[in-house]
């Protein structure tokens, strides 16, 4: 896929922790999620994620998927 097209999915991940007042640093350290495919997963740079991995950033987070994991500008669907 080419740099300028996106899946559509936007990570949230940024405003949860600041609202949350929680660094990514403490939040791999929580999760047990290598920082760097933290970092992937913030920049909207991600592919894919595992289940284990999600739902582990949502307990710690203490929110739902649909929190975390938004559709931007409407662009993904669902065939």
């Amino acid at each position: 896929m080419p740099a300028e097209e996106t899946s559509g999915i936007h990570c949230r991940l940024d405003e949860l922790l600041a609202g949350r007042g929680m660094t990514l640093t403490e939040l791999s350290r929580r999760v047990g999620v290598n920082l760097v495919n933290l970092s992937v997963l913030k920049n909207d740079r991600a592919n894919a994620i595992r289940f284990s991995t999600l739902t582990a950033i949502c307990e710690a987070l203490e929110c739902q998927v649909g929190d975390l994991l938004v559709t931007s500008g409407g662009t993904a669907g669902i065939s």
